[in-house]
This record gives structure tokens, C-alpha cells and sequence, in this order.
């Protein structure tokens, strides 16, 4: 089946009991047992609710994987992966990633004896040259967060799997619609179902899909042991998102790239990074691993951060927001927001200026939009 089909259909068939089209929101904690160690599939809500394993099996059919598991953020998804770890491990990160992410292995993980190294994406044999004898998992984001850095997913993982090293890749900037890192040679993937999957800024929520069944039972370990699940109503918004995804990763491409095109070419924009321009250096290489450029669009304004802030106040339509993926428009200020937990030299090191904007293209009418960023420059 195409995608489109695998994203309304995949573990979602009607309900057996009572034919309902949709999969039910099973709000139970416990379920009956006919005997001692004899139950219906279901024991405990945290261990398993029908609900969330119908949007595992959906969120593993996208991303062409065997096995998907669904978790309360992609924070908590990204922690219960990086608890596949023990003291003494260690893992290698792309040097631009979610500030969130750096500030769980800076701040937590690195309290467990496990300690990262950074390295810059732009250069793939740094990550070989990174390898030490304990390392045990490689991190990286593509496009990344914030500057839309990609990496060459199918090279990295020759070099993991070279080096018996798990590599990981947070695939939440282009979705599964557009790029499908477990086919391109990666073990894990990590999503936070808050952004395109989700796709209505309504929940909070995280993924995490493989084809490797021994790190499936791991996780899966984990993640009941954890505990960091979503409710059967997030599961369900999540799923109801997913049916959409195609439909709106392809308006989200569009308005964007159209934007893309009126930016670079703006006056007072000093740089803009967006993987779908033919100008940007890694092009061909997103080209090549991606079906589509997604909806997000990273610039920089002439004139530091009083112009950011006159840019900012004169928009009506981009909303001054966290998060992304939604179908409304958001504006980001990365310094500030989502990586305002990296220290200012290790922020201004991986090229996050004070003149840095971050812009999440919803599915607006695109003239509306460039409208909306014509009348913010031109003031």
C-alpha cells in the first residue's frame, strides 16, 4: 500500500465489537482476567490500552519499521532510548540539535557516568573519527533544529554498523511522509508526535520505531518500566493526526517553499537556511534522501536582535510560539526559546546568532503569509 493508505488504514481497523470506523479512546486502567495469568491481551494501561497499540502499529507502518512505540513527549521517548545506555557508555551527537535534547545528556544523562561527544554535521568522517571504544550510540537530527542541517543518513550508518554502534535519528523536521531513516540504514527512530504528527498543537507526545525486534524488546522494557506513556486520548489525537499527515506535509512544502524563494531574495534578510532552495549546499544530498523539503524555514535579519524584535511585534499571522508542525504558523526565536538552555558560547560555537529566527509554515493561504512577512520587513 502507498503511504497514504498505510496512514488512515495501518492498525486502525474498524472495531470488531461494534464496527466503528474510528478506534475507540479506551479509557481504562485495568482490564478483567478470567483466571490467574489469563487476560485478553491487556492487563495494565501502562504495560498496554488498546488505543496506543493502534497508533504503534499506525506509527510503525509510516516509517516502514516493524515495531513503534508511543510515549508522553519526544523528551520522554528520547530518554527511554537513551536508556539503552549504562555507566561508562558513550555517544556521539551532531553538534546542531533540539536544545532540549542537549539538555538531557548535559544535565541528566551525563549524571548516569555517560558522557557525549559533539561533532560537526557538515563533516561526516568526524563522526568515525569521534568513535572511541566505548561507544555505544550515535545522535543525530536531520534536517536538524534549529539552522536545517541535513546529514547523510545512509553513510552514517555504514560507519555505525562498521562499529557495532546503534545509530538513532530524530526524524521529527521532515516527518515520515517525507523522509524514512530506518530504510536508509538507521536502527531507531524518534519522534515528537507533538509536531507534524500531531499536526494541531493539541498534544503532547513522542514515538519511537525500529525494525531491530532485541532493541524492541528493550525498549519496550523500558517503557512500561519508565512509565513516560501517552493517555488513550493523546493516542487518539495522535492517530487522527496521522490520517492527515500527506495532505498537509504537502501544503506545509508548498507555503514554504514559496516563502523560501521570497526570503532569500529579501533585502533585510541576511541569510536563510532551507534545504528546498537550489542555492543551499546540501541540495542534492536532501534531494537525494528526502521525498520532500518540509515546512520549516530558518533566516537571519540584518540588524541583530532590536530588528528582531521590530520584525517580531509587526506579525499577525506568524504566532510567537514554541513548538511546530502545527497547521497555524509559528515563529521561534531559538536563542531565547527552544535551546535557551545552551550556554551563550556553546550557542553562538554552533552558529545560533541573536539574529536567528525560526519559522514552523502552517497551511494558510501562502499570499497571506508572505503578506504577513512583506509587512514585518518593509516597516
Amino acid at each position: 500500500m502507498e503511504f497514504e493508505t498505510r496512514a488512515i488504514h495501518e492498525g486502525q481497523a474498524p472495531d470488531p465489537q461494534t464496527g466503528a470506523v474510528i478506534v475507540p479512546i479506551y479509557l481504562t486502567s485495568t482490564y478483567e482476567q478470567s483466571a490467574i495469568g489469563q487476560h485478553k491481551g491487556y492487563e495494565y494501561s501502562r504495560t498496554g490500552n488498546p488505543t496506543r497499540t493502534a497508533l504503534e502499529e499506525a506509527l510503525a507502518a509510516i516509517e516502514n519499521g516493524k515495531f513503534g512505540l508511543a510515549f508522553a513527549s519526544g523528551l520522554a521517548a528520547t530518554t527511554t532510548v537513551l536508556s539503552l545506555l549504562k555507566t561508562g557508555d558513550h555517544i556521539i551527537a551532531g553538534d546542531d540539535l533540539y536544545g532540549g535534547t542537549y539538555r538531557l545528556l548535559e544535565k541528566v544523562v551525563k549524571n548516569w557516568g555517560v558522557t557525549t561527544s559533539y561533532v560537526d554535521i557538515d563533516h561526516i568522517g568526524d563522526f568515525e573519527t569521534a568513535i572511541q571504544p566505548n561507544t555505544k550510540l550515535i545522535w543525530i537530527e536531520t534536517p536538524t533544529n534549529p539552522l536545517l542541517k541535513i546529514i547523510d543518513i545512509a553513510a552514517l550508518a555504514k560507519i555505525a554498523r562498521k562499529n557495532n554502534i546503534i545509530l538513532v535519528v530524530d526524524n521529527t523536521f521532515a516527518s515520515p511522509y517525507f523522509q524514512r531513516p530506518l530504510e536508509l540504514g538507521a536502527d531507531i527512530v524518534v519522534h515528537s508526535t507533538t509536531k507534524y504528527l500531531g499536526g494541531h498543537s493539541d498534544i503532547i507526545g513522542g514515538a519511537v520505531v525500529t525494525s531491530n525486534e532485541e532493541l524492541n524488546s528493550q525498549l519496550k522494557f523500558y517503557q512500561n518500566a519508565i512509565g513516560a506513556i501517552p493517555s488513550p486520548f493523546d493516542s487518539w489525537l495522535v492517530l487522527r493526526g496521522i490520517k492527515t499527515l500527506a495532505v498537509r506535509m504537502r501544503e506545509h512544502e508548498k507555503n514554504a517553499s514559496l516563502l523560501a524563494e521570497f526570503l532569500a531574495q529579501h533585502p533585510k534578510v541576511d541569510r536563510i537556511y532551507y534545504p528546498g532552495l537550489s542555492s543551499n549546499e546540501q541540495y542534492q544530498l536532501a534531494k537525494e534522501q528526502m521525498s520532500g523539503f518540509g515546512g520549516m524555514i530558518s533566516l537571519e535579519l540584518k540588524g541583530g536582535f532590536v530588528e528582531v524584535e521590530r520584525f517580531i511585534s509587526r506579525l499577525k499571522l506568524f504566532l510567537l510560539a514554541e513548538s511546530l508542525g502545527g497547521v497555524e504558523s509559528l515563529l521561534c526565536y531559538p536563542a531565547k526559546m527552544t535551546h535557551g538552555s545552551l550556554p551563550e558560547k556553546e550557542r553562538l560555537k554552533r552558529g545560533i546568532k541573536d539574529n536567528l529566527i525560526r519559522l514552523s509554515v502552517g497551511i494558510e493561504h501562502s499570499l497571506d503569509l508572505q503578506a504577513d512577512l512583506e509587512n514585518a520587513l518593509s516597516k
